[in-house]
């Protein structure tokens, strides 16, 4: 049966509300809505539509809708709303409401409907297409369908058309038969075109409860925002089941209102000139900024530096005269627009669907995929320098690593990411740029140790081979005594990091961590001034979605309970009773992790004994002699691999501790977070360099009382030349090893396979689920959208934490650790810069003084590298044991000699039964330590040199620890924290502010005292020719009839007695009232002075 789109609506519409009544006729009571005049109001509004206005212009179209009923007449109010939202997919019903009652909502809609037939093409489309037309450049979607609007936020939901192409018992159907358009009355189709009809089937079945309940939300959420201000414009969902985008505009009325909550920081009108530098160091500036010229991004609008500052002042709504607002459009950047509407989203709450608060929680429960602000357009540059984007030009000058010799453009990067992501990039840079002096020192370290390693005198003991030091066995019956000439190539290695010098270095660089973190302070305190963000005030953070259904459920349970005993009350928190399991499972599960990464530890250990064996076992003399390098290096590849995948797990396991602990605001889950992950990779990281530094050869004992694993295994010893070497190994390939495949694989690799894992599944959906896009191009909601989403800050930080930690703890082992910091930095900065600029979703611009907690872990690895440092120069090198012996016990204060005094003595026939070597004529062997010969009173004691050396060792920790303390103070001390010429500029601004509002209010004050003064002069001139009336009126006089009718005010007050108007008097109003009075009037000059 042929009908038209007005028969269609009747007739489905009738059905509805017959069945509604059936279902709530007990509850509501009868309405009769008008079906003609609600059916030509949407057939009217899909005139009105942008896709069908010129087929609607002539005669109202025809379609062919096949209707299936069923006997049953009842229909739910979900089926009534899957009827609207199907018109609204087929172009009948371009808007999206909430509402309680079906009819009510159907009344709204006419009266809405009607409006919107007078409105202009400008107006609001809330329902438009999603893709863009060929030939429009992508990305280019970043206004509503208008063309003005801009999008400041997206909202992302999967949706699923309840839709069947079978018709089944039970089910209501409505199908129309239509190739996609809409022909006119009177023309004549081809008959090919009519066979390729499709029916669009619309189920008015049951749709999934689940599905249908996170509609409700979503339409109640929308709703609330409507009413915060906020305006939307959502996609036509033209897909069996897909993506939804709903786009979000703020307009001036609730930017303004949100950033006089907030307390936006925005430049006035009132300016002033900077102090200018002025003889020597003036020239010494201008000297410097043509240096740096070369090497400063080529940003049009940062690069035009004048002397002149805007002084910035909090927004108001009152005092909007203060503000330079060219365009109300532009004022606030993109940045603070999607900052704002962020703030909305997170405080919105739905109370009437469910008991949730904000956009994050809804993201947690399902109701939404995802929510971003929008990049500003396409990263790739287009050819035109001037028209570039701040994306573009962040590609351009930063996210290249053909800019890798450029300054970072921090102001661009703050206005486009935020406060909290530019002081990130500022951190890493300043970082940076100090290991630049790290590097050059160390470089000169390691050239001293190349330089004098000819003339150094232990080594040379140790390579002479007419010294025959023979050594005692490195292993039990395999092994055969060796002589120490054979370890010439490690001493001669371990004089390179084991040096006088290299005990500069560490002092150096503890004074280097002090004087990086304050100037990083400094640093801090001015882009907080060049930012705004001085006198921020921490702003009320909304709870965690977790905490929220957690409390939700307590809730519950206590309504319950006081239903059964009244006299329970209700608790409105959680408490650390809540919070107990979560506190036990932590700590139990972080002793495990640590036990996991002692296991490790020992196991990587229990390798290189068992593998040293074997090895020393070997019939060939070559491998016997690379032993001991061939068990360190395989065992520190071992250890890397090991710590690549307890860091992945760790990272997830400290993140649901974090989420057991019910932490209330994402600041407080963030730090505590932050805390779990550092403590469980610090120990991973750095347990096997502990290891070799302070344990490794202290407890192995000595020849005939060896210490054995599994009564087995020998413990291990350090090298001939000491452990330093081996650390220095240890620490090199650790940290040169995970910065290489960290970058390289989980930062570069990674993101690209699940890029290519989601293209793949993209292209396994079937063909009808697919969207056509031949000859199409998507929008930027569409592209940002498919990229990865931004996880936040803290792997980042993470990274340059552990990094920090190799550099300041362990330094005087490895003098080379800045310099390959260094160079990883360089590329980091830009790989980093390419990841938040081309492969992420565009972050929510957050706030933030400072780099938070992670300043507090720095602070704390600082003064733990000055320990580390002096037990390493102590314990671990040799530096105070040839220090003990030249001044006290060389005879003629050199270091010959000095070998021979570090070896005892041990008589081969004290070996314990079977673990001697099998066949030697050596009678006496020699070992590493201070202790007794065989042939005195108290064999194989501890000797007087071995005490003497401790206690040097002891003082030298307490000494160096407490002077490379006070010089840190002492630095510390010198560096002011906020600059000189900053902390000036504060006062100056501080100064000039008051001035301007006490100008301000001194203007009011004349104003007022203006406006009473012409009122007197008003009423004195009233009252003179009335009392002149008064005088007349004594005498007598013939009566003026005309005065009575006259319309002047002061002649018609000669016929009011007198008594009124003795009793007339001014009376006071208040500044608010005379300025609505004189803007009400066209001639007032106190208007005028208002207007201003």
């Amino acid at each position: 049966m042929v009908l038209t789109a007005t028969t269609v609506c009747k007739v489905s519409l009738d059905k509805a509300r017959r069945g509604f009544r059936n279902l709530t006729a007990p509850k509501r009571p009868k309405i009769r809505l008008p079906l003609p005049f609600a059916c030509d109001m949407a057939v009217s509004r899909s005139r009105s539509s942008s896709q069908s206005v010129e087929a609607w212009n002539t005669t109202v179209d025809q379609v062919k809708v096949s209707i299936a009923m069923s006997e049953s007449s009842s229909i739910h109010s979900d089926r009534l709303y899957s009827i609207a939202r199907e018109l609204s997919g087929m172009g009948f019903d371009p808007v999206s409401y909430t509402f309680d009652d079906p009819f009510n909502f159907i009344d709204d809609r006419t009266r809405s409907s009607s409006n919107m037939l007078h409105s202009s093409r400008d107006d609001k489309l809330p329902v438009v297409n999603n893709f863009m037309d060929a030939g429009h450049e992508p990305g280019k979607g970043l206004y509503f369908a208008d063309g003005k609007r801009k999008v400041d936020y997206v909202l992302v939901y999967q949706y699923r058309r309840p839709s069947s192409l079978h018709e089944s018992p039970g089910q209501h159907r409505l199908s129309v038969i239509s190739n996609g358009s809409f022909p006119r009355v009177g023309s004549k189709e081809p008959e090919g075109v009519k066979e390729e009809h499709a029916e669009v089937v619309l189920d008015m079945g049951p749709a999934d409860p689940a599905e249908g309940e996170k509609i409700m939300i979503r339409e109640e959420f929308e709703a609330n925002l409507r009413e915060a201000g906020l305006e939307m414009e959502r996609d036509n969902e033209h897909k069996v089941h897909g993506q939804g985008f709903i786009r979000v505009h703020a307009p001036w009325q609730v930017l303004s209102r949100e950033a006089e909550f907030l307390k936006i920081k925005v430049p006035t009108k009132k300016s002033y000139e900077m102090k200018e530098d002025k003889g020597l160091s003036a020239t010494m500036s201008a000297v410097w900024r043509k240096l740096n010229q070369p090497f400063q991004p080529n940003i049009p609008h940062l690069q035009q530096q004048s002397r002149t500052k805007f002084l910035s002042h909090s927004f108001s709504r009152d005092k909007l005269h203060l503000y330079n607002i060219e365009s109300k459009d532009t004022f606030f950047d993109n940045a603070t627009r999607s900052r704002i509407v962020y703030e909305i989203l997170r405080r919105t709450a739905c109370t009437r669907t469910c008991q949730t608060m904000g956009i994050t929680t809804l993201i947690a429960k399902g109701v939404y995929d995802s929510a971003f602000p929008l990049h500003d357009g396409d990263f790739k540059d287009s050819g035109h320098s001037e028209g570039k984007n701040d994306r573009q030009l962040l590609h351009d000058e930063w996210a290249r690593y053909g800019a890798i010799f450029k300054y970072q453009p921090l102001d661009l990067i703050r206005n486009y990411f935020g406060e909290k992501i530019g002081l990130y990039f500022a951190w890493l840079g300043v970082y940076t740029h100090l290991l630049a002096l790290a590097s050059l020192v160390g470089i000169i370290v390691f050239l001293y140790g190349c330089f004098t390693i000819d003339s150094n005198i232990p080594s040379l003991e140790m390579c002479d081979e007419t010294q025959n030091f023979t050594m005692c066995p490195l292993c039990d019956r395999a092994c055969d005594y060796w002589h120490l000439s054979t370890a010439c190539g490690t001493a001669r290695a371990s004089h390179l990091f084991d040096n006088p010098a290299t005990v500069f270095f560490a002092i150096f660089m503890s004074l280097w961590a002090v004087m990086f973190l304050e100037h990083w302070k400094r640093r801090q305190n001015s882009l907080n001034y060049s930012w705004n963000m001085t006198g921020m005030e921490e702003e009320e953070e909304h709870p965690r979605p977790k905490y929220e259904t957690l409390l939700l459920q307590k809730r519950q349970r206590k309504r319950r309970n006081r239903k059964k005993n009244k006299s329970e009350p209700g608790d409105e928190k959680l408490t650390w009773r809540d919070r107990l399991p979560g506190y036990f499972i932590n700590i139990s599960s972080i002793l495990l992790m640590f036990g996991v990464t002692f296991a490790a530890v020992f196991g990587v250990i229990m390798y290189r004994i068992t593998v040293s064996a074997l090895l020393a076992m070997s019939q060939d003399p070559q491998i016997k002699s690379n032993a001991r390098v061939t068990v360190t290096a395989t065992a520190v590849i071992i250890n890397l691999v090991v710590i690549l995948i307890l860091d992945e797990i760790y990272g997830s396991v400290a993140v649901w501790l974090t989420e057991l602990e019910i932490p209330k605001t994402e600041t407080n889950f963030e730090e505590r977070l932050i805390l779990k992950a550092f403590l469980l990779k610090f120990m991973n990281a750095y347990a096997p360099i502990f290891y070799v530094a302070f344990f490794k050869g202290r407890f192995a004992g000595r020849p005939g009382d060896y210490v054995y694993i599994f009564n087995d295994y020998r413990m291990e010893e350090c090298a001939p030349g000491g452990c330093l070497i081996e650390l220095c190994i240890q620490l090199s390939i650790i940290m040169l090893g995970k910065q290489l495949i960290q970058n390289n694989v989980f930062e570069i690799a990674i993101p690209k396979l699940k890029k290519l894992f989601r293209s793949l599944k993209e292209k396994k959906r079937a063909p009808e689920e697919r969207v056509e896009q031949t000859g199409r191009a998507l929008r930027q909601w569409h592209l940002d959208y498919n990229l990865e989403p931004f996880d936040g800050l803290t792997p980042e930080y993470m990274e340059m934490i552990i990094q920090f930690g190799f550099v300041s703890l362990f330094v005087a082992s490895f003098p080379l650790a800045p310099l390959f910091a260094l160079l990883n930095n360089i590329i980091e900065i830009r790989l980093d810069a390419k990841k938040f600029v081309t492969e992420l979703r565009r972050p929510d611009a957050v706030r933030a003084k400072d780099i938070g907690i992670w300043y507090n872990i720095l602070s704390g690895l600082g003064k733990f590298s000055v320990i580390i440092n002096a037990f390493v120069i102590s314990f671990t090198s040799d530096f105070i044991p040839r220090l003990v012996y030249q001044y006290m016990y060389s005879e003629t204060g050199t270091m010959h000699g000095f070998i021979d005094h570090t070896l005892s003595y041990f008589n081969v026939s004290h070996f314990k039964a079977g673990t001697a070597p099998a066949s030697s004529a050596v009678t006496v062997c020699r070992y590493k330590d201070y202790r007794e010969p065989p042939w005195s009173s108290e064999p194989y004691q501890f000797s007087r040199q071995y005490w003497a050396v401790l206690a040097a060792r002891l003082a030298f920790v307490i000494l160096f620890q407490n002077l490379v303390m006070f010089m840190g103070v002492l630095v510390a001390w010198v560096i002011p924290d906020v600059p000189k010429n900053i902390s000036e500029q504060l006062k100056r601004e501080k100064t000039l502010l008051v001035d301007v509002f006490m100008n301000e209010e001194k203007e009011k004050l004349q104003l007022i005292q203006s406006l009473f003064s012409k009122e007197a002069t008003q009423t004195r001139q009233q009252q003179s020719p009335l009392s002149q009336l008064a005088q007349n009126a004594l005498e007598p006089q013939l009566p003026l009839p005309h005065l009575a009718q006259t319309d002047d005010p002061v002649a018609a007050g000669a016929t009011i007695p007198l008594t009124a108007r003795s009793r007339t008097r001014p009376r006071a109003a208040s500044f608010s009232q005379f300025t609505r009075q004189g803007s009400t009037s066209p001639h007032s000059e106190a208007g005028r002075h208002t207007a201003v």
